[in-house]
C-alpha cells in the first residue's frame, strides 16, 4: 500500500450503511414473508448485453444483520481498507421505529469498535419499488411534539464515544429536509434540548437531496453530498440495445461525477463531498431504473481521490469528511461490499484513493465495449429474437471473455 499522501491524513471516509439486511413484521406484510433487501437484489436480471446485473455478494455471503459476527466482519473489512466510520440509517415515523434490531445492538456491543453517525430517513415508505409510489405503507406525521420527541430518542447514541462529531459537536444527518414543515424550529427544537440536558452543539447536515443544493435556507449548519442524486448528464440508454423497451436513465459514470467535482465548498458555503462506487437500482425499479454506466473500480478510485484532494484543498487545516453512497446498498448496484463480479476491487480502490491513487484520470468512459459488440448484426438479431432470449446471458459471456483476454 503506497503511503498516506500528503494531507489526506486529514479527511476521514464515512460509508454509509443500509439496516435492511434483516425480516421484519412490517415487511413481512408489505412485501412478502421473509422479505430483505436481498430478495430484490436477487431477483435482479440483464437488460442489455454487458449489464451487471444481478449484484450478489462474494465474502459475506446473503448476510443476516440480527447477526452481531457478521456486522463485526463488516467493521474488520471496512477499516482495513480505509474507512473511517458508518452513517446507518435511521428510521423513525413519530415514534415508531423500523429496522432498529442491527443499529441497537451495535450501541449495546462494545466490540463493535465503528464510528458512527446517523442519518435520519425521513421519507414516507411507499409502494414506489413497484410503481405505486402513491400508496403509502407508513408516513412521517410530524406531530406537533414529534421534534422534541424524535431528538429525545438520540441521546444515548449522541453519548456514545464512537459517536462521530464535527469539533466537538455530534453530527446528524437528515435526509429530505424539505419534507419538515418548519426546518429551522425543528433544528432550533433539537439544539435547544441538546443544550439544555449538557450538549453544548450539534452538527446538523442535511443531505443535498431531490434538487436540494442549499442547506442554509433549511437552518442547517451544512451540507452533505448525496451522489447520484441532482444529475444532470446525457441519457444514453437509446444507444444500449435493450432486450425489452426501457423508460430509464443511463448516463455516463465520468459525467455525473464531473458535475459534483466542480462544486467548491468553504467556509461560507459549507459542504462536505460525496461520491459513489457504482449505481443500478434496476433490481428495485425494472425497466424504469437508473443505469450509471462505467461504475468501474477505477473510476471510482479516480472521483474519490480527487473528492478527497478538493476537500483537503477547500478546508485546509481541518478535519472534514467525504461521504461515499455506499458501503452496502445492494438493490441499489451501489456497495462497496466484495461482490462476485469485482471481489475486493472497490475496497482497495478506496484504500488506494485515500492513500496515493496513480489512476489518473477516467479509464472508462462512453458506451460500454461488450454494448458496442453487441450491436453487430449477427448478435443483435438473436438477442432480440422473442424466442431467443435466453442466448443473451451466454453471449454476454463470450464477449466479456474475449475482451478480458485481448486486455491481458
Amino acid at each position: 500500500m503506497p503511503a498516506q499522501a500528503e494531507g489526506n491524513a486529514s479527511v476521514k471516509l464515512i460509508a454509509f450503511y443500509l439496516t435492511q439486511f434483516h425480516p421484519i413484521p412490517e415487511n413481512d406484510q408489505w412485501w412478502g414473508k421473509g422479505f430483505t433487501e436481498w430478495t430484490n437484489a436477487a431477483k435482479a436480471t440483464p437488460l442489455f448485453v454487458g449489464h451487471y446485473q444481478p449484484h450478489l455478494p462474494a465474502d459475506l455471503g446473503f448476510y443476516d444483520l440480527r447477526v452481531r459476527e457478521t456486522r463485526h466482519e463488516q467493521i474488520k473489512l471496512a477499516k482495513a481498507h480505509g474507512i473511517d466510520g458508518f452513517c446507518y440509517y435511521y428510521y423513525w415515523f413519530s415514534g415508531k421505529r423500523l429496522l432498529e434490531k442491527p443499529l441497537d445492538d451495535m450501541l449495546a456491543d462494545p466490540k463493535s469498535d465503528m464510528p458512527f453517525c446517523l442519518c435520519w430517513a425521513n421519507e414516507n415508505w411507499t409502494r414506489r419499488w413497484d410503481a405505486a409510489e402513491h400508496e403509502i405503507l407508513i408516513a412521517q406525521e410530524y406531530r406537533p411534539d414529534d421534534d422534541l420527541e424524535f431528538i429525545k430518542g438520540l441521546i444515548p447514541f449522541f453519548h456514545d464515544p464512537r459517536y462521530i462529531r464535527i469539533n466537538g459537536a455530534p453530527l446528524l444527518i437528515v435526509y429530505r429536509p424539505q419534507h419538515l414543515p418548519d426546518s429551522k424550529r425543528s433544528v432550533e427544537t433539537w439544539r435547544t434540548y441538546c443544550a439544555k440536558i449538557g450538549i453544548p452543539e450539534i452538527h446538523v447536515a442535511c443531505a443535498l437531496t431531490h434538487k436540494n443544493w442549499d442547506h442554509v435556507t433549511y437552518g442547517f449548519d451544512s451540507g452533505v453530498e448525496f451522489p447520484p442524486h441532482n444529475m444532470t448528464a446525457p441519457n444514453l440508454a437509446h444507444e444500449l440495445g435493450f432486450f425489452s423497451p426501457y423508460k430509464g436513465y443511463c448516463p455516463d459514470y465520468s459525467d455525473i461525477a464531473e458535475m459534483y467535482l466542480s462544486r467548491h465548498y468553504d467556509s461560507r458555503n459549507s459542504g462536505f463531498r460525496g461520491v459513489f462506487p457504482s449505481w443500478d437500482n434496476t433490481a428495485r425499479r425494472g425497466d424504469i431504473g437508473t443505469v450509471i454506466l462505467n461504475g468501474t473500480p477505477e473510476n471510482y478510485e479516480y472521483w474519490l481521490s480527487e473528492a478527497i484532494r478538493k476537500t483537503t484543498e477547500d478546508f485546509p487545516n481541518e478535519e472534514r469528511l467525504v461521504f461515499i453512497n455506499a458501503w452496502n446498498e445492494w438493490a441499489e448496484g451501489c456497495h462497496l461490499e466484495p461482490d462476485r463480479e469485482y471481489g475486493h476491487r472497490f475496497l482497495r480502490a478506496t484504500a488506494q484513493a485515500k492513500n496515493g491513487t496513480i489512476v489518473s484520470g477516467w479509464t472508462h468512459t462512453g458506451i460500454p465495449a461488450a454494448c458496442l459488440a453487441a450491436r453487430h448484426p449477427a448478435i443483435s438479431r438473436h438477442l432480440h429474437h422473442p424466442k431467443r432470449k435466453s442466448l443473451a446471458s451466454r453471449i454476454w459471456r463470450r464477449i466479456k471473455n474475449r475482451l478480458r483476454n485481448s486486455a491481458s
